[in-house]
């Protein structure tokens, strides 16, 4: 069990306390990757622990050098770790999450992309914590995401993505963890195969009428049905786990990202939406910031040409800048300057 003030910060006061330069960060993803001894990626062997500064060390063993990103999601980054850890703490401290662009402005970063790209890296290693399935009674339906548009609503509708959501129902109230994915269709193997993926099986399944859901649970789990239009009864009242989770989930949309998402990414954000709504009770942020980074040092690396889905060629080709690009300032902490003593205070 990760310890507060031991395993991860409590406070943004202990946050900058500890990670005041790259080198700090650097130790705390060592520790979170091979505890107090250091493993060769080449090798294999273990290194007795000694001090280690900047991005690269030599193995005793094989005398190869390896990176400390190497494996990770921080692999070949050029920006400097005291940005990313800061961007995670931002990303994990507000539980409604940052966007890009406030990003980009809380860290003074030089571009939209560099912020983006580096949410999506840690959106890419939230898709690992989903590995535990759920059980118990489920209630699971699906839901549309897109702008408004005009023409049929529900299944059918033009213009928008199809998710299904799962929600666990605790005895003998309240809701427990969730999983969500992109569908193209409500077809019965397409629920199935969501289900298997994320259902343990003999678990009950709850669902409304549509005729999808026998075949789908048929064999594997309970299913228990409550056909919505027969019963004269509104949607969110016979499911009310999924309308609640799906409801949070359109506001979430809206209020941290103004409803905007491209089709493309959207796994990712549902990824994220689930990594934060399965430790909404976390009883301290710097804990989710702690299971982020650990998450962060077992996913595999992610480039930005990997992130872009589809790229679309600019209509006229950009003039390069006339100064040479240069990486994010590192936010190291230096010694403490008093600027105001350069001035008499105004009156």
């Amino acid at each position: 069990m990760a310890k507060p003030g031991i395993d991860f910060p409590r406070s943004e006061q202990e946050f900058r306390a500890w990670f005041q330069d790259d080198n700090a960060c650097l130790d705390y993803l060592d520790w979170l990757r091979w505890g107090n001894a250091l493993v060769c990626t080449s090798c294999g062997i273990i290194n007795q622990p000694r001090e280690v500064s900047g991005r690269v060390w030599r193995c005793s063993a094989c005398t190869a050098k390896v990176s400390r990103t190497t494996g990770t999601i921080f692999q070949d980054t050029r920006t400097p770790m005291t940005v990313w850890f800061q961007a995670a703490w931002e990303f994990c401290v507000d539980k409604g999450g940052v966007s890009a662009l406030t990003l980009k402005r809380r860290l003074g970063l030089g571009s939209y992309e560099t912020a983006w790209t580096v949410l999506h890296r840690y959106r890419s290693a939230m898709m690992l914590s989903g590995v535990d399935k759920l059980s118990g009674t489920v209630e699971v339906d699906e839901t549309f995401l897109g702008g408004v548009r005009p023409g049929k609503r529900g299944r059918g509708a033009l213009g928008k993505v199809m998710v299904i959501i799962a929600v666990e129902l605790k005895d003998p109230t309240g809701y427990g963890r969730t999983r969500m994915r992109v569908i193209p269709n409500a077809q019965a193997t397409t629920i199935k195969q969501f289900l298997l993926d994320n259902v343990e099986l003999g678990s009950t399944i709850v669902s409304d009428g549509h005729r999808s859901y026998p075949p789908a649970t048929r064999g594997n789990y309970v299913h228990i049905a409550h056909a919505v239009k027969p019963s004269g009864k509104q949607a969110h009242t016979m499911l009310p786990a999924v309308h609640r989770v799906a409801s949070l989930l359109k506001r979430w949309f809206l209020g941290t990202y103004q409803g905007s998402f491209g089709h493309d990414h959207l796994d990712a954000y549902l990824a994220e939406f689930t990594f934060r709504w399965n430790r909404r009770r976390s009883p301290d942020r710097g804990l989710v910031f702690y299971r982020l980074m650990s998450l962060a040092v077992q996913a595999p690396p992610l480039h930005y040409d990997d992130i872009v889905k589809n790229p679309q060629p600019k209509p006229t080709r950009p003039t390069p800048p006339a100064t040479k690009k240069v990486r994010p300032n590192s936010l190291s902490i230096p010694a403490p300057a008093r600027p105001w003593r350069s001035s008499t205070p105004t009156p």
